[in-house]
């Protein structure tokens, strides 16, 4: 087994975990309190379309050809700030350069 695929599957066991971790979190949450400022708490439809969107984030960063150490950096970013690192994901990462095995091969 090659070091690099070996890496690649702890990376995707490790996202996995994370990614169940955040489905737990968000669970809607009971407000006993007359509080406004607390009916938004737990998710929603919104909460349930950015953590689709985080994992699809998360598999084109690990299918993608980057080095490991700027896989778990991108991963990070969109794990600990889900809306602004996926919008910084899209913008800034040079994702043309690095994607693994785009369009298709021409037939000889």
């Amino acid at each position: 087994m090659a070091p690099n695929s070996k890496l690649d599957g702890v990376l995707s066991s490790v996202l996995l975990q994370l990614c169940l971790a955040t489905l737990g979190l968000a669970a809607p949450v009971v407000v006993e309190s007359k509080n406004s400022w607390q009916y938004g708490t737990g998710g929603g439809l919104l909460g349930l379309v950015i953590l689709i969107l985080d994992i699809i984030v998360f598999v084109e960063v690990l299918q993608s050809t980057r080095p490991p150490v700027q896989k778990i950096v991108w991963c990070l970013v969109v794990f600990l700030f889900p809306v602004v690192g996926m919008a910084i994901y899209y913008l800034f990462s040079n994702r043309p350069s690095y994607q693994r095995g785009s369009g298709y091969e021409t037939l000889a």
